[in-house]
């Protein structure tokens, strides 16, 4: 491969010499030889790496350190949940699912694009309400985009004043309280905990027109289930929305939110199939009114129909997203838990409506008898009726008695202060768990715990019935109770069993290009491998069933890999702290740069405010530093080489010098090279006061950096005689990533990066990054796990679609209808043309050029399983939720 550069190196070390600036290439050793930090035993060192083999008897230790065979009684918004195995297979495990990138092109998308229309559906049937997206990250990040989509829906005037109140309930779930004052700092807002579930309003009224919004928990976080109309109508009658945090589960028996007034509904799905995991990833999901559907963050899909009329899906209102409106976006969200979005979606196709409320039913019979048993042993579990799979037992001084004595019958139970419990049941207990838990009450009440199991009797009988009482929710109050339909569509009462739920997998990946098909040339922050050893690692029992709330000393496991994974990322980074909390990257910015604002204000600079960022940089980091309470200052980069203008750098941090806060920055950069003055840069904001959040401190002669780098020099090498590279350094070289300039053909040939993009399709690839950081171009990263055959591959497709634009140039073919204004091509087009079956092909190119445009595609030919998709259609008539069956183009959409 370093024969093939352009031109030709010698060696690795002169590679990257040349394409790493000389004054940060680092020369220290990495990992010098010491212990893995949970690898006390391993005789190989760090630095020497381990064999896989190795790696999965690691992993396997960590996952037996942790103490998974517990009962967890816990909730708390985390339940235990029973993942199909068809599910966990051919789902979770399978690369078909967990290597698809982001939809961007929904030609070869169309099948994560139906099963994540099914969450979306399945979210909006369950709250009542109209619009949903596609996933958010976790329920607290959900609970502070609830709260922004409410400020942002005021009137200007309001969302901009001093003092601005966001009202919580006091019974929500304490980490999603803690989220919110997080997120509320930056945007001025201040966080009031009230009782939200009393019949006067006085007090939430005497927040007048500061009211931002409110949100409640329904079920509460002790279980408790109250009718809110009277709330909505309240916080409506201010002017404001009313947010309810949730549980997907509880809303197939209880009335939804939307109709008693709710106009945002969220929370997490992991009860739907995923496994616990220790507390993540988790997909929350966020509905809202068609109102303020706009308003919504990340991710929306939509039903369209592409060029044929056919229904097609795609990512819709792709417009008031963070890439496309910056600093004004309403949200740095820029990805979805699509993945874990897709098991639940699934979890719901496979148990149907009907079982969904079995397993509700289940949950909430289990709880009855929990408080049946309290009561039965002496212990006060409250004269109100349980509302669904939660129970509070006053038991004053007791209460860490009474966890214990739980913990020594191998259940672990949430402690409420010192003076009470709560248990929450959920879909995995059995007879012998409740058992176990009576035992406990048992112990506590004074009464012999081995007492013969006929005592017990009459409080299992009920829970053995299960769902064949009649009455099972009998004591749901008559409002609260859910009296709509859910679920109707066909979708969720059809795949019941294994094999027909393994065929309606199977039948949606065939309709997804993913990395068991080719490579896929974008996407820095996503498309690094997964190895199969690690996915086949997080579904062991020891890491899947760990509750985010176990006691320290049952989670050794998690606590040794998260201590060693942070030990070495702070020696990659050189830097001397490293957080893995943020849930994302666009978490991981907004996490930086609070905590750079929160050092200013630790030493009184409360006016450094200001965050420059590159004009380069994508969207989510201008919108990340808007919601850490930042102004943003554009800097801008030079059109040349795409570097940082350092005149205008320097004459921005003078002019602004006592308000300068950070700056943000990414490096390489996003126009595919290292920063040549990136020291120089540093110096420049530190010497005005300012902080840095960047990607690297340094850069490392590691692998990774080796390896993409030289498949990047081969495309440029190889391509460099068909199409103009856009960026390089004074070596001509690129870093991880480099852009093709397509711009001289929409003048030359009327063909622009979207059309090239399509064409790719029809070779067999996903196009890449199309248009940024610069319209109408195409940004190429290959990544470091891809073959040289296979990047030889890719190069050929382009240098093919090349000699396509040459013959539109040369007027051998149409600028319009020519083979990459049509593309891509699916089976249909190719069977039918512009006509029925058999039909003549009237078109300047042939069938076999349209789906078979270079040999090897003969013997390995993936299929878009739609034409060009109508954006413009898609957006104009919006349709979120699964359509009704007989309306296949989206025409009846509204």
């Amino acid at each position: 491969m370093l024969k093939a550069l352009s031109p030709p190196v010698k060696s690795m070390d002169e590679f990257v010499q040349q394409v790493i600036p000389a004054d940060i290439l680092s020369s220290r050793e990495l990992f010098p030889r010491r212990r893995d930090a949970f690898d006390s035993a391993a005789s190989r060192a760090t630095k020497e790496g381990h064999q896989e083999w190795e790696v999965m008897a690691l992993g396997r230790a960590a996952a037996e350190s942790n103490e998974s065979s517990r009962k967890n009684f816990i909730g708390a918004g985390y339940h235990g949940t029973i993942t199909p195995e068809v599910i966990k297979r051919n789902v979770l495990e399978s690369p078909a699912w967990y290597t698809s990138y982001t939809p961007y092109q929904p030609e070869i998308s169309q099948g994560r694009l139906e099963s994540l229309l099914n969450f979306q559906t399945l979210v909006s049937d369950l709250t009542g309400l109209p619009m949903s997206n596609a996933s958010l990250l976790d329920e607290g990040t959900a609970a502070a985009e609830a709260m922004t989509v409410s400020m942002n829906a005021l009137p200007t005037s309001r969302a901009k004043r001093p003092g601005k109140t966001y009202v919580v309930d006091k019974n929500v779930h304490p980490q999603t309280l803690n989220v919110l004052r997080s997120r509320a700092e930056g945007f001025g807002i201040n966080v009031r905990v009230m009782d939200l579930s009393v019949s006067d309003f006085s007090e939430l009224e005497s927040v007048g027109d500061d009211l931002v919004g409110a949100l409640v928990q329904y079920p509460n976080t002790y279980g408790q289930v109250r009718d809110f109309k009277g709330l909505a109508d309240a916080v409506h009658k201010q002017g404001a929305l009313l947010s309810a945090a949730t549980d997907l589960l509880a809303l197939t028996v209880l009335a939804p939110p939307g109709e008693w007034g709710a106009d945002i509904a969220f929370g997490n799905s992991q009860r739907f199939g995923v496994p616990l995991g220790f507390g993540g990833p988790h997909a929350a999901f966020f509905a809202i009114t068609d109102k303020h559907k706009r308003k919504m963050p990340g991710r929306l899909i939509g039903v369209s129909k592409d060029r044929l009329g056919e229904r097609a899906l795609r990512l819709s209102l792709q417009t008031r997203e963070q890439h496309i409106r910056r600093e004004k976006a309403t949200s740095n969200v820029c990805t979805a838990q699509a993945l874990l979005a897709n098991i639940s979606a699934f979890y719901a196709v496979y148990h149907g409506p009907g079982g969904l409320k079995k397993i509700a039913e289940r949950c909430s019979l289990g709880a009855r008898v929990v408080q049946s048993a309290a009561h039965h042993f002496g212990l006060d579990s409250g004269s109100e009726p349980v509302a669904f799979d939660t129970v509070v037992i006053s038991c004053p001084g007791k209460a860490e008695e009474i966890k214990n004595l739980a913990k020594d019958e191998g259940i672990n139970i949430r402690q409420n202060g010192s003076d009470s419990v709560i248990i929450s049941v959920d879909e995995t207990v059995e007879e012998r768990d409740l058992l176990a838990l009576i035992k406990v009450f048992a112990k506590a009440g004074g009464k012999n715990g081995g007492a013969s199991l006929t005592e017990y009797a009459p409080l299992l009988e009920k829970f053995l019935e299960g769902s064949q009482s009649a009455t099972a929710l009998s004591h749901i109050p008559e409002p609260l109770r859910r009296q709509s339909a859910y679920l109707t569509h066909p979708v969720f009462n059809t795949h019941h069993s294994e094999t027909e739920l393994l065929r309606y997998i199977h039948h949606l990946q065939s309709k997804d290009l993913s990395l068991v098909h080719s490579m896929i040339p974008l996407g820095s922050c996503t498309m690094k491998l997964n190895a199969s050893a690690e996915m086949a690692l997080i579904t062991l029992p020891g890491f899947s069933n760990v509750h985010p709330a176990a006691p320290a000393e049952e989670t050794k496991g998690y606590q040794d890999i998260i201590n060693a994974l942070e030990d070495q990322l702070k020696e990659i980074t050189a830097m001397d702290g490293v957080s893995l909390q943020p849930n994302s990257g666009a978490q991981g910015e907004f996490a930086g740069l609070r905590a750079i604002r929160k050092y200013h204000e630790s030493r009184g600079e409360l006016k450094r405010d200001l965050c420059l960022i590159p004009v380069s940089a994508h969207g989510t980091n201008p919108a990340s530093a808007a919601m850490a309470g930042m102004r943003v200052l554009p800097v801008k980069c030079d059109t040349k080489t795409g570097n940082l203008d350092l005149t205008d750098l320097e004459a921005k941090c003078a002019q602004h010098s006592s308000q300068i806060g950070a700056m943000m920055i990414t490096y390489p950069s996003t126009f595919g090279v290292f920063e040549p003055q990136i020291k120089k840069v540093c110096e420049i904001v530190h010497a005005h006061g300012g902080a840095g959040v960047h990607g690297r401190r340094e850069s490392e002669r590691a692998d990774w950096a080796v390896l993409a780098g030289s498949g990047v020099q081969r495309y440029d090498g190889k391509l460099k005689p068909h199409y103009q590279i856009l960026y390089t350094n004074n070596h001509g070289r690129c870093a991880h990533e480099f852009i093709l300039d397509v711009r001289p053909f929409q003048d030359s040939a009327g063909v622009e990066a979207i059309d090239i993009a399509k064409r790719l399709q029809d070779y067999g690839f996903h196009a890449p990054t199309m248009s940024w950081p610069v319209a109408n171009t195409l940004m190429i990263e290959p990544t470091e796990s891809e073959s040289k055959e296979e990047l030889d591959r890719f190069v050929e497709a382009l240098v093919n679609i090349r000699q396509e634009i040459r013959e539109v140039e040369e007027g051998k073919a149409p600028r319009q209808g020519n083979v990459l204004k049509m593309a891509p091509h699916p089976m249909t087009d190719i069977i039918s043309g512009d006509g029925e079956a058999g039909a003549k092909w009237d078109r300047p190119y042939t069938r076999e050029r349209a789906a078979y445009p270079v040999a090897w595609l003969k013997e390995k030919k993936f299929w878009p399983s739609v034409a060009r998709v109508d954006d413009t259609y898609g957006d104009l008539n919006l349709f979120c939720t699964c359509p009704p069956v007989e309306d296949t183009t989206g025409e009846n959409s509204s």
